[in-house]
């Protein structure tokens, strides 16, 4: 059966996208930790990161980096926090939080956020990660 993440890489289930290449996708998180909670996700179902092939594991973390930078840029945060876990969702994923303190990044702060909320910090990414590309030319 496919993970919720297979689904929105097929176009089965809507999700507020904000990048995707061959072997990643980059979508708001449901449940944000911060507005601007962010996942990475391997296009290839794969249930640990560390069992993909080395080629798509470098290329989640590229994109990782690239998503990072646009966080920053997009939520004005001290950090960009990560961590992979996998519990909830079996498929290889890296969240991102931009968070301003330690405090910040508390997973028992996971919230749903109004469709304003979201497709808001969505549209900021979104315009932050063409400025990070723009950035490395």
């Amino acid at each position: 059966m496919s993970s919720i993440f297979t689904k929105i890489i097929n176009n089965e289930l809507p999700a507020y996208k904000l990048y995707e290449d061959e072997h990643t996708i980059a979508i708001l998180a449901l449940n944000q930790i911060q507005l601007g909670h962010t996942l990475v996700i391997s296009k290839r179902e794969e249930n640990h990161f560390f069992d993909l092939e080395d080629l798509e594991y470098q290329a989640l973390m590229a994109t990782t980096k690239k998503m990072a930078q646009a966080l920053k840029k997009a939520t004005n945060c001290n950090r960009v926090c990560t961590f992979f876990q996998g519990f909830e969702v079996q498929h290889a994923h890296h969240h991102l939080v931009p968070t301003q303190s330690a405090a910040d990044f508390n997973l028992s702060m996971q919230t749903q956020r109004s469709t304003e909320d979201m497709k808001f910090i969505q549209n900021k990414i979104v315009e932050a990660l063409k400025n990070v590309a723009k950035d490395k030319t």
